[in-house]
């Protein structure tokens, strides 16, 4: 049992920036935008936040300046998703190229740079048996993602602001017709959407590594996107599915240090393997996708 806890520990921390991401665009999602432009803005925001870490020193203001940056250009995209009516798939992607590139020329000077990795434990209960080791020696991070997952569940379906929010994304018209700014909500659900994923990126640059390397994100905004349909648009599946997909990626590396006869690459292949087998297992089931799939998902509002 005891070595199953560091499995476990290992597991949440490597499921922790999939469920920031993947939360972030599920707000998205629910007000009608797909935002495949979060690769690209995991990216960049991992170097700001590195960079930003590396020259105060704070890993706060690191990724306080992460998420900033993934709300600037969470507000690009509204700009021309929203109001410049601009394809919202093909600015996504070209959003995600624009990370890419973006974050590997600001990076330049800081590959082979790294942060200190701090030990973190929860006073008392660190110290239970078994509990201790895989759930309460985690980055403080982590534990605000599990309030963040909370805080979305109760606005989503507790709060008018959350109604409102998938009345928009169900038919934007209608909530137009009943006075309701669908623009400014989608841009709300936007920003707030590109913090997510930039609070994401910096878990990966500052946290989870912690140190610089070009394209270190490789691909965890891609599953993220697959994550939100995986969960079928519920906070609490989006939990469970990022420490699934966590607990695979951390597989992979124990079984590799196991020594197992099996080439690396096949082992780095499973999260992605996963990932595009839970998409062929949910779209066999159509009709199950579009009842829980907001209404106008993907499709722009012209208020006039």
């Amino acid at each position: 049992m005891e070595s199953i806890a560091p499995l476990i520990a290992a597991s949440i921390n490597a499921g922790t920036p999939l469920m920031l991401a993947a939360l972030g665009l599920l707000i998205n999602e629910k007000s009608g935008m797909v935002n495949l432009g979060a690769e690209g803005m995991m990216l960049v925001a991992a170097i700001v936040g590195f960079a930003v870490a590396v020259t105060t020193r704070s890993v706060t203001l690191g990724f306080i300046a992460a998420a900033v940056a993934g709300m600037l250009l969470g507000g690009f995209f509204a700009l021309m998703t929203v109001w410049l009516g601009t394809n919202q798939y093909a600015t996504g992607l070209a959003l995600s190229l624009f990370g890419g590139g973006a974050s590997a020329y600001i990076g330049i000077s800081y590959v082979g740079q790294s942060l200190e990795n701090p030990k973190f434990a929860l006073p008392f209960l660190s110290d239970i048996p078994f509990l201790g080791t895989a759930l309460f020696r985690q980055h403080p991070m982590v534990y605000l993602s599990l309030l963040l997952c909370a805080a979305i569940i109760w606005f989503l379906y507790r709060t008018r602001a959350g109604l409102v929010l998938r009345a928009v994304g169900e038919s934007p018209s209608s909530a137009h017709a009943l006075g309701y700014n669908v623009r400014a909500i989608r841009l709300a659900a936007l920003l707030f959407g590109g913090a997510c994923c930039g609070l994401a990126g910096a878990f990966m640059s500052l946290v989870y590594t912690p140190l610089w390397v070009e394209g270190m994100v490789a691909g965890r905004g891609w599953i993220a996107l697959a994550l939100t349909t995986f969960a079928t648009w519920r906070p609490a599946r989006v939990l469970v599915g990022a420490y699934l997909f966590g607990g695979v990626t951390i597989l992979a590396f124990h079984v590799q240090g196991l020594g197992v006869p099996i080439a690396s690459q096949w082992l780095s292949m499973l999260p992605y393997l996963a990932t595009i087998l839970v998409l062929v297992l949910i779209s066999s089931n159509a009709s199950w996708i579009k009842l829980n799939m907001p209404a106008s998902l993907g499709k722009n509002f012209n208020p006039h």
